[in-house]
């Protein structure tokens, strides 16, 4: 019985997938035929190439845009269809040949092969080996789980040996991005309805004030309560007013009454991201919807000028400046950007947790709105980027929000008293360090997606 998985691809486009696959195929115990020589350079020898064919349980077909050149499939990629067809015929083999789906290419950029179970990786590679694991073992394809592989041992020496921890004392940067002073009461003022509250609202519009139903959130003690409608002016009085310390936000204070502590807490953590949205809003940056309710804070191509324009930024104050793009081009026409979205913290600072972000727009301005294609495009460009590019993208999205008295705030009352940011996140200082490696693999282990059937893709 055959036993080998032959693995036919676009060299040098496609190696870094294939030489994780097979590796990983080969830890699960198969054995596979891949050819090394065109992956690392040689003479090709088709004579070798058929005899694997004929040796193989399976041929897997790395399907991607690049098996396609100039309108036409690859003459390499091609021979070997051509060969593995033919074989499958003479010995009446069933789903001899196995498409994996890398990316969003087309079903037909190969003759026959719409019609064929094609295996999806292109959202995660993990969860497509595990659906190929699944079609190998119900076609009975053999493995040993004792075998020896090769390749493993190539990806543990070769591309590993440099991504090791060593001591070395290192400064990290944390995602915590901390409030460096701010006035020192919160206030709250609790009117009879939502309309009530949004008409005061609008009407200190030189502030910054959050609006939560029928409560406003804010630093300033004494807002006006004037509101103007149909050319008459009038006041509108709150039910209630509460101020607080900080030290009550932070550490609480008895009440079973509107509002608890609980309530002035969460009032508390919606007014300070509702103060970083404005920063950054303030600062040119446009945002888009992501899951449960959040946004993402990116910059538009034409506002930043990041194909021709570099941030400069610094690692600490005593580092010279470096320089970034938070952005450039992606595919023909559409851009990638790095965007940002906070989650408030009481704790270990006060501020806000920064989550990193790759979105995907069509001409530098408008969003992909498919969601499985922001989900690919994110896969292929984020796969080689390591800490050391996020941390990098990070400080230069940090540093471009700061004014020109290189300070990174916003007023929050009428008498001129500021929140101020910290210009550099939370940072920790460690006797370890890490290399990042220098081959570039990715390991991507994201949302799981089906396996499809004839019937879905035809």
């Amino acid at each position: 019985m055959q036993e080998m998985l032959f693995i036919s691809h676009s060299t040098p486009e496609d190696n870094e997938f294939c030489i994780w696959l097979a590796s990983r195929l080969e830890m699960l115990g198969y054995k596979v035929w891949i050819d090394l020589k065109n992956l690392y350079g040689g003479e090709r020898s088709w004579q070798k190439i058929q005899q694997a064919i004929k040796e193989s349980a399976k041929v897997l077909l790395v399907y991607s845009k690049y098996i396609i050149d100039d309108g036409e499939i690859k003459q390499s990629i091609d021979d070997e269809l051509r060969y593995a067809r033919s074989f499958a015929e003479s010995r009446k083999l069933k789903d001899f040949i196995i498409p994996l789906h890398l990316d969003e290419s087309p079903y037909d950029l190969v003759i026959g092969l719409p019609n064929i179970n094609h295996i999806q990786f292109n959202e995660s590679w993990t969860s497509g080996l595990s659906h190929l694991k699944k079609k190998l073992d119900k076609d009975d394809v053999q493995h040993d789980e004792d075998v020896s592989s090769s390749l493993v041992s190539w990806y543990e020496n070769s591309y590993s040996t440099d991504c090791q921890i060593i001591n070395k004392k290192e400064l990290y940067y944390s995602s915590w991005w901390g409030v460096k002073d701010c006035p020192g009461i919160f206030c709250l003022y609790h009117f009879a309805n939502s309309e009530q509250a949004k008409a005061v609202r609008n009407s200190n519009r030189e502030i910054p004030i959050a609006l939560s139903s029928n409560v406003l959130s804010t630093f300033e003690e004494k807002i006006s309560y004037e509101v103007e409608r149909e050319g008459e002016t009038f006041d509108v009085l709150p039910i209630a007013v509460y101020a607080y310390s900080l030290d009550d936000v932070l550490y609480g204070f008895d009440s079973e009454d509107f509002p608890t502590h609980k309530e002035v807490e969460n009032y508390f953590k919606d007014y300070i991201r509702f103060l970083i949205h404005c920063i950054l809003e303030r600062k040119g940056c446009c945002k888009a919807p992501i899951s449960n309710k959040r946004f993402a804070f990116y910059r538009e191509r034409g506002k930043t000028k990041f194909r021709d324009e570099e941030i400069y930024y610094k690692y600490s104050s005593q580092q010279k400046p470096r320089h970034k793009r938070l952005g450039g081009k992606y595919l023909d026409k559409g851009s990638w950007h790095y965007a940002i979205s906070v989650k408030p913290l009481m704790f270990p600072v006060i501020g806000v947790s920064i989550q990193s972000h790759l979105l995907f727009t069509s001409d530098g301005h408008v969003i992909i709105s498919n969601d499985s294609k922001q989900h690919a495009y994110r896969r292929n460009k984020g796969k080689t980027f390591y800490n050391s590019e996020w941390r990098d993208l990070l400080l230069a999205m940090l540093s471009s929000l700061k004014d020109s008295e290189s300070e990174i705030k916003i007023q929050v009352t009428y008498k001129g008293d500021f929140l101020k940011m910290n210009l550099w996140p939370e940072t920790f200082w460690s006797d370890y360090g890490y290399n990042d490696p220098s081959s570039k693999m990715s390991e991507s282990d994201l949302e799981t997606v089906s396996y499809i059937e004839e019937e879905e893709i035809c």
